[in-house]
């Protein structure tokens, strides 16, 4: 274990860990006010769960992912995304609605949301499947399976309805994809047709009568102005979120004397994190909080651009899109300059299923570190002798 801990890095291993303890923070301070007032359970609740995920999570991470050889992705790949396929279709049948999507499936002890678990899987299966087919040099044609396999999600995420989960998926699908080392003229053929494709998908989902657009769906599309819409959905939350940005000032109101959180803002300790975070730690907390997460992104990217494989090159890269688009997607949604979609914000909204995945990345991220070291310690012998 000392050998694996010497070989990861450390300034994004010290990073993980501050902003997963700064988020247990949040969660307990966010969510003290409307477990009792709203959901009627202990002021500790929330937070407790959260403290049970993120154990979880590090311990499968150590023990587990941190151990395991990226190879053995090969196997494992495949299933993991079979399966959260299945998952997806399964939510469709029999999961519970909640906040107007059915996108939970009851296991007792906690709500498993498929959709979070279907983002890594996808960043694996694409990682592990260009590897193979680049090495292997196989048909052009075969490279759009991954392509297939995303626009399934897409829409089994879409029909939920979860638009902020589904643009993520087709996000780390056309990202990852444009990181794939392919000749030139292939790549240009496949953004072509994804391009023809994307169209065409956004016209038959227009013209199709479904549900998928129903008129709670484009209520989100108007989003501009928000505290000119304070008696809309849409409006009300960010309004209220902007309340918060405004009532934190340079400096807060104090840890846990955030007044938004009286339940003016509904998810205070999931979407709506970070206007919680700012009017109780200040701007100024929020804005190292930010470039926390810039620079994070950086070691990723650093990590992804010296690993040694395309598979491993992938999977950072894919984990770098994962994290970015969560942030984006959230923070651009709170600030009313983009619809409102419901995304959480790495390792400091609540969220069991998506506390598991980005953590575990994380590590995944960290494997990829050491096994690029070892190599390197490897050739360096090699070259001694």
């Amino acid at each position: 274990m000392k050998s694996l801990f010497r070989k990861i890095d450390k300034p994004l291993f010290i990073l993980t860990i501050i902003y997963t303890l700064l988020g247990l923070v949040m969660v307990l301070s966010a969510s003290s006010v409307s477990a009792v007032l709203r959901y009627n359970v202990s002021t500790y609740y929330f937070f407790i769960r959260q403290l049970i995920f993120v154990g979880i999570a590090f311990f499968v991470g150590f023990f587990f992912i941190l151990r395991i050889p990226i190879k053995k992705y090969r196997i494992l790949g495949p299933i993991y995304a079979l399966a959260s396929l299945s998952l997806l279709i399964l939510v469709i049948c029999y999961g519970v609605i909640a906040g107007g999507a059915r996108s939970w499936l009851p296991l007792g002890f906690f709500n498993l949301q498929p959709t979070e678990f279907a983002k890594t899987a996808l960043i694996i299966y694409m990682a592990v499947f260009y590897d193979t087919s680049l090495k292997k040099k196989r048909p052009f044609a075969f490279n759009f399976v991954p392509i297939i396999l995303a626009v399934i999600m897409f829409f089994l995420i879409a029909m939920q309805p979860d638009f902020g989960g589904a643009v993520i998926i087709a996000g780390i699908a056309f990202f990852v994809f444009l990181c794939v080392p392919f000749p030139k003229k292939n790549k240009v053929r496949i953004i072509k047709f994804l391009g023809i494709g994307a169209a065409l998908g956004v016209v038959a989902l227009l013209y199709s009568g479904s549900d998928l657009l129903n008129k709670t769906q484009l209520q989100r599309l108007q989003f501009q102005a928000p505290c000119s819409r304070y008696t809309e959905d849409t409006g009300y939350q960010v309004c209220n979120g902007f309340i918060a940005l405004h009532n934190g000032g340079l400096f807060g109101v104090g840890l846990g004397n955030s007044t938004q959180k009286y339940l003016y803002l509904p998810e205070a300790h999931t979407d709506f994190i970070l206007p919680i975070l700012i009017e109780e730690l200040g701007l100024i907390v929020g804005i190292i909080v930010i470039l926390g997460y810039v620079y994070m992104l950086y070691r990723i990217l650093k990590i992804a651009k010296s690993a040694d494989s395309v598979r491993n090159a992938l999977l950072c890269y894919g984990t770098f899109i994962f994290i970015l688009l969560h942030l984006l997607v959230n923070f651009l949604g709170i600030l009313a300059l983009i619809p409102l979609t419901g995304v959480p914000v790495p390792f400091l909204s609540y969220g069991g299923s998506f506390t598991l995945n980005i953590i575990l990345m994380t590590f995944v991220v960290q494997r990829v570190s050491v096994e690029t070291k070892t190599n390197k310690e490897k050739r360096e012998l090699a070259m001694l002798k």
